[in-house]
């Protein structure tokens, strides 16, 4: 019963076994929630974000010890925490969904510096979600830059 609900909540629902690309499955499932939370104040909305980032690490954490491996694929809680941060701020639109989501996956595929060097180096659930966190911030940031530079947003 709590080796199925890990790997339930690890894998966002079962998202994560979908096949080709189990991370952009799970980044997917992760846009209803952000349409639920997104009409939190912004600082409910980073409390949240906070609470699901630990949440995301132990459930990590639990699902590697069962599956034996470290950031297995089917893991995609990770990729649900990062978009959660990557749209801290964002509005819940179309234009704003799609650039979030293509952004988020873009740098948590290519994973530029620090990301990749969080992948690389911290071990366990912490490094499975925080490389995921960093391409949100930066995601975030960049997302926030445009918006600026447009003059609002799309």
């Amino acid at each position: 019963m709590r080796r199925k609900f890990i790997l339930g909540v690890a894998s966002w629902g079962g998202l994560g076994y979908l096949p080709k690309g189990p991370g952009t499955w799970g980044t997917l499932g992760a846009i209803p929630l952000w349409w639920v939370l997104a009409t939190l104040e912004r600082p409910v909305f980073v409390a949240v974000c906070f609470v699901f980032v630990g949440v995301a690490i132990l459930v990590s954490h639990e699902a590697e010890k069962i599956y034996g491996s470290h950031d297995v694929g089917h893991i995609v809680i990770d990729e649900v925490a990062g978009l959660l941060v990557t749209v801290v701020g964002v509005p819940c639109r179309w234009p704003e969904v799609l650039a979030a989501f293509v952004l988020f996956r873009l740098l948590d595929i290519v994973k530029p510096w620090p990301i990749g060097w969080i992948d690389r180096r911290v071990p366990g659930g912490a490094g499975v979600v925080l490389d995921d966190v960093a391409a949100g911030v930066i995601g975030c940031l960049v997302l926030h830059a445009a918006r600026l530079l447009l003059g609002g947003w799309w």
